[in-house]
């Protein structure tokens, strides 16, 4: 807990600030250590940490909380960004649920942890019993890395495994049911047969999820963008009415599409298919046509299929490549391709279609951002996508779900959505601190949300937005409803970078070095800072543009800064939502 701010009042010093975090959080870790260790019949505390991205190791750390609890287990449910590393030599029992982000890192939100842990002085840790549970995406190199370092490491500081890790990958919801009920009744002495699931905390789950999405309808689809952009940005309005499903600002929808048509048929040609052989998919026999377009990843190619057009074509560059283990080199070689490319390029190969389905990962859904208030819109979601559209290899190639919304849905079609909810991505509570987000491109979806969010609220907080993209006349989406949103005083400033619009590009993070003063400000009048976009480029500059900002105005040093924003970061006042 911490109280950087108080409406109406001078702002704490930063000496008090942490004074205050400490003793807060002191007194939350009393309050549950009281809770563990009173209770009548000594009932045995558990400690559940979780690292996520996307709010999936959320869920199944509330699931196996509910499961502990049912076989007489007092669990303690935290982020790893709310602990220190040296809360970890006072347990004695922990489940450490953590997925997997990017190529191999770990959640935004147990970094910090994380670092600490990997430290060469971070102490050992001798009377911990431990279990991993990871989720992951095998279709990544560094499938569920996250979840393996934890495990070697704590093991390597000298804790106990009290059962070995599970890496689940997309479809972890049954592994990680069997991991659930695997280890809790080692931690309650295998007293299994006497747990009661409460049912309440079942009945609270929604009926719709992954495995049982809504059929919900589209009601808009509209261009943003301009006809003569280079880009192709879209909005889209969902309807949930009738669902019984709400949502949050911050949270995402999940869309599972169906494959391109003319992909499908394009893929059938290159094995030699007609379409109507019936194969089994799930237990049930069904046109492999359909199969194709319905249940199977055909754009992206599996590493299993990879490997065998590899071994079946006999290509030395490819065989080479994979022979080498050079995951960077496999990855410029695969810019590009997609499934059909491969077909196509080594058109002399043949697979049987029982042969070519059993080498397909199943087709998954895509999240998206959520670009509109549930408050201010109850039975509608709205959403800003990109379509991906561009050609290589002589073929005109599209992404799977953007395209599927764009070119494939209509209003008699039923799209199927589920939540996923990200209970650190919000709006803050106090509806008078201030709020900064930056969001270039698409990246203003969930910040539309906030927007409303705080319309809606009728919050007195300042509102700070950075957005851009290539070229303001022709990508400067949503600006009728920021002028307005800035024209009421909901929206107090917005600055915006367009970088082709001059010959030197200019982006969000160098908006933010112009006005890093102010930024810095409202900062210390307790302001939360959002970011929401591309991972791998604009969130890592603008996350060294925020740094420099803090050491420049703050007038620290680096390591003062950065442990400023390392305070933002488990105050839950630096959070992103990167992809």
């Amino acid at each position: 807990m911490n109280i950087p701010y108080i409406p109406g009042n001078t702002p704490f010093s930063e000496t008090q600030r942490a004074w205050l975090s400490g003793f807060f959080a002191g007194m939350h870790s009393h309050i549950l250590q009281s809770a563990g260790s009173g209770t009548t019949n000594n009932a045995r505390t558990i400690n559940i940490l979780y690292g996520t991205q996307t709010g999936n190791s959320t869920a199944v750390a509330n699931d196996a909380a509910a499961v502990a609890k049912a076989h007489g287990l007092v669990p303690i449910v935290q982020s790893m960004s709310e602990i220190e590393f040296s809360a970890l030599s006072k347990m004695q029992y922990l489940l450490l649920i953590t997925s997997t982000y990017g190529e191999g890192e770990m959640p935004d939100n147990a970094q910090l942890l994380w670092d600490s842990a990997s430290a060469e002085d971070a102490p050992s840790l001798p009377e911990l019993n431990y279990a991993v549970l990871a989720l992951g995406d095998s279709g990544y190199d560094q499938f569920c890395q996250a979840g393996i370092d934890w495990d070697n490491r704590l093991a390597a500081l000298g804790a106990q495994r009290l059962y070995d890790r599970v890496d689940c990958d997309v479809d972890f919801e049954e592994p990680a049911e069997n991991w659930i009920a695997s280890v809790i009744p080692l931690l309650a002495d295998g007293s299994s047969a006497s747990a009661v699931v409460d049912s309440s905390t079942s009945a609270s789950k929604s009926l719709y999820n992954r495995k049982n999405p809504f059929p919900a309808k589209l009601q808009a689809n509209r261009l943003l963008t301009a006809a003569s952009s280079s880009k192709e940005t879209r909005h889209y309005e969902i309807s949930i009415a009738g669902s019984g499903l709400s949502y949050e600002a911050g949270d995402a929808l999940c869309v599972v599409p169906t494959n391109c048509p003319e992909l499908v048929d394009a893929i059938l040609k290159a094995i030699g298919a007609k379409g109507d052989e019936q194969e089994p998919v799930n237990g049930e026999l069904m046109p492999v046509k359909e199969a194709l377009r319905t249940h199977f990843e055909i754009k992206q190619p599996s590493k299993e299929l990879i490997a065998e057009i590899a071994k079946r074509s006999g290509d030395q560059e490819l065989n080479g490549i994979l022979l080498s283990g050079d995951k960077e080199q496999l990855s410029q070689y695969l810019w590009g391709r997609d499934t059909l490319d491969l077909l196509l390029q080594f058109q002399h190969m043949e697979f049987s279609v029982a042969e070519f389905l059993s080498l397909l990962k199943p087709l998954q859904h895509r999240a998206y951002s959520i670009s509109s208030s549930g408050k201010a819109y109850p039975d509608s979601v709205h959403l800003t996508v990109a379509s991906v559209r561009y050609n290589s290899y002589d073929r005109d190639h599209k992404g799977v779900c953007s395209t599927y919304l764009a070119d494939i849905v209509d209003e008699n079609s039923e799209v199927k959505v589920f939540f996923t909810p990200n209970t650190s991505f919000r709006v803050p509570d106090d509806n008078d601190l201030p709020v900064i987000m930056v969001g270039p491109g698409t990246g203003i979806a969930p910040f539309r949300a906030f927007l409303q969010e705080r319309e809606f609220r009728q919050a007195k907080g300042k509102n700070w937005l950075f957005f851009g993209d290539r070229n303001a006349a022709t990508d400067y989406i949503y600006r009728e409803e920021l002028e307005a949103k800035q024209a009421s005083g909901l929206l107090t400033r917005i600055d915006l970078a367009f970088s082709r619009d001059q010959a030197e590009k200019i982006y969000v993070q160098d908006r933010m070095r112009e006005h890093g003063a102010e930024l810095y400000a409202w900062l210390e009048q307790g302001g939360y800072f959002f970011v929401c976009g591309d991972a791998y480029y604009m969130a890592k500059d603008v996350d060294q543009a925020l740094l420099d900002i803090i050491a420049k105005h703050g007038n620290k040093s680096i390591e003062q800064a950065t442990e400023y924003v390392n305070q933002l970061k488990k105050t839950k006042r630096y959070v992103r939502d990167v992809y």
